[in-house]
């Protein structure tokens, strides 16, 4: 379970941020592309969060869709998984969003 790393550095890095603050709400934003489950880092992040000064924080995911531009035809079209083929039938393609996984804000105090 790879989330439960990536759920510990978000939570570490909020924690940092937050300089002894309380944290009330976390947003990232987990493209669907990353192969991250929001329920899994949703269960992640409340066991993480025990002790320091983000437990009891919401954690808001952000899953923008994947999405590429064809470099044969030309399309801009949706990823609804990894399989990165045009509807041409061309594998050239360019991911444009879904890779992402950043922290977008949090709320404190």
């Amino acid at each position: 379970m790879h989330e439960l790393a990536i759920t510990q550095s978000v939570v570490d890095a909020v924690c940092e941020r937050a300089a002894g603050r309380p944290v009330r709400t976390v947003r990232v934003r987990v493209g669907a592309l990353t192969a991250v489950v929001p329920d899994s880092m949703r269960f992640c992040f409340d066991l993480v969060t025990g002790g320091t000064v983000a437990e009891g924080a919401v954690l808001e995911i952000d899953q923008p869709r994947g999405t590429a531009l064809c470099r044969s035809c030309g399309a801009d079209f949706t990823l609804d998984d990894l399989i990165l083929l045009c509807a041409c039938g061309s594998a050239d393609v360019e991911v444009t969003a879904g890779r992402e996984l950043e922290i977008v804000s949090m709320r404190v105090g």
